[in-house]
């Protein structure tokens, strides 16, 4: 009887040992993912326009990017997608003010860092910024449009924009759901 108890355990225990179940994450779904690798292509393209456009010494800010139905709001998508543009574009040489580390940014909780419309030229000004980098997001079913521009604020330009569509699976559905 202990032989059989014994096999049992160990047969249990190997069915364990067999890897990660289908639907849990791992290393190779996660790096082949859409996410990053657009994020970081937009901020490419807007670094494309951007050239000879900006001056060196001047900063930019990063406006979260947030749901064009519900400019007020955003999500752990317009986080993320903001924070990886800004990234990027520092990859890429231009001075990113963090705007998480100021004060004078209105910051509604649990949303980020998303600037009133009559005080992104107070903020640009008051932090010496040439430009300002703002963005949406759209939802479908089963996509999500995303459009970023870089706007210049004392005359509302648009000095460089890009459009792009993420599929709305697993890991970006999952950042789109409010907690």
């Amino acid at each position: 009887m202990r032989a059989v108890s014994c096999l049992v355990a160990a047969a249990l225990l190997a069915g364990c040992a067999s890897g990660p179940a289908k639907d849990e994450p791992n290393y190779a779904t996660v790096a082949s993912n859409q996410f990053v690798s657009a994020n970081y292509k937009a901020a490419d393209t807007l670094l494309t326009q951007l050239s000879g456009k900006l001056a060196a010494d001047k900063p930019l800010i990063m406006a979260t990017v947030v749901n064009i139905d519900a400019l007020d709001q955003t999500s752990t998508l317009g986080r993320l997608v903001s924070e990886q543009i800004s990234t990027r574009m520092a990859q890429g040489g231009l001075k990113m003010l963090e705007m998480k580390l100021r004060n004078s940014v209105y910051l509604k909780r649990n949303q980020g860092e998303l600037m009133l419309t009559r005080e992104i030229g107070e903020v640009a000004q008051s932090h010496n910024a040439q430009a300002v980098v703002v963005g949406s997001y759209a939802e479908t079913s089963d996509m999500v449009f995303i459009n970023i521009k870089v706007v210049q604020p004392q005359s509302n330009f648009v000095l460089a924009g890009h459009d792009y569509v993420l599929a709305k699976e697993g890991i970006v559905r999952s950042m789109l759901m409010t907690r």
